[in-house]
């Protein structure tokens, strides 16, 4: 979904796809050596796919095979693997978000299934917070100062918010902010090392569910939309030239307390972007649970 720590900007597909596909060519060209090369297509800003996909990077060249990450906007990426330039993307949200470019691409894609289904768009608050639903949330908006914090205007999780969400609970007296998901998270620590109340537009998987005390607000009326699944998708040649592979991606499950495990120790514990050392320290953490991806 576009509700992500970074949100690309827009990139016309059909050209952008094309200079990234080549980048991505460009990178594979260092070496082929092992077991055969991949390269992962991964949304720019999509934490849980930029988590899962290094955490596979590490994993497959523990195997023996070379990996290239290419960052791409999500219709690139899906250009990109329905030409065969790009294997596969492991951020696929089904049955919303994606369905658009399954649409498009389908005849030219093939869906691996869900490795996680626990993917939602939510309104969360301190864990000690007074209130658990967002029925509830209007009539003590004083204690969270009449504020809700959203990231950036024009994503899903805030066209939700001001389309369905504010109206349907009665939320139009709250102040609803709007800035960015690095301003969000920040007015969540604050409001942490405060002690003072908050309540701001999340969505499961994220990291800051590992990394601070907070709770989702029920959803009664089901206004933020359903869970979805985070599927993996790849080219129509992918299991027939990378059959080892594709099995283990097929049967990879991983549920969100563990993700936001992996997640946190990528983007909220650490504050830079060579996620090598990271991943191979959390890969140690939990040797046990890894070496069953490839079995």
């Amino acid at each position: 979904m576009i509700t992500r720590r970074i949100i690309a900007a827009g990139i016309a597909l059909a050209g952008t796809a094309g200079l990234l596909v080549t980048g991505a060519l460009a990178q594979t060209g260092a070496g082929s050596a092992g077991k055969g090369h991949l390269t992962i297509a991964v949304f720019n800003g999509w934490d849980e796919g930029i988590a899962a996909s290094e955490l596979w990077k590490a994993v497959l060249e523990e195997e023996g095979y070379t990996v290239d990450l290419a960052y791409a906007d999500p219709a690139a990426a899906y250009t990109g693997i329905a030409q065969g330039d790009y294997d596969l993307t492991l951020d696929t949200w089904l049955p919303l978000t994606h369905a658009d470019y399954m649409d498009t691409y389908g005849d030219d894609l093939v869906d691996l299934g869900a490795w996680n289904d626990e993917a939602k768009l939510t309104i969360a608050v301190n864990e000690d917070a007074p209130i658990d639903s967002l029925t509830e949330l209007a009539a003590n908006a004083d204690m969270f100062g009449n504020r809700l914090v959203g990231i950036e205007a024009g994503s899903g999780l805030v066209t939700v918010t001001q389309d369905d969400v504010i109206p349907g609970y009665g939320l139009e007296g709250m102040d609803f902010v709007t800035a960015s998901t690095p301003a969000m998270l920040t007015e969540l620590q604050a409001a942490t090392d405060a002690g003072r109340d908050v309540a701001v537009t999340l969505w499961r998987p994220h990291w800051a569910y590992n990394a601070f005390p907070i709770k989702d607000l029920e959803d009664p009326d089901g206004l933020l939309g359903d869970a979805e699944g985070i599927h993996t998708v790849t080219s129509t040649a992918f299991a027939e030239e990378q059959p080892e592979v594709s099995r283990w991606l097929e049967d990879f499950r991983m549920d969100n307390e563990l993700l936001y495990s992996l997640e946190d120790a990528m983007f909220g514990a650490y504050d830079g972007d060579d996620y090598g050392p990271v991943v191979a320290e959390w890969i140690a953490d939990n040797r046990d649970w890894v070496d069953g991806l490839t079995r």
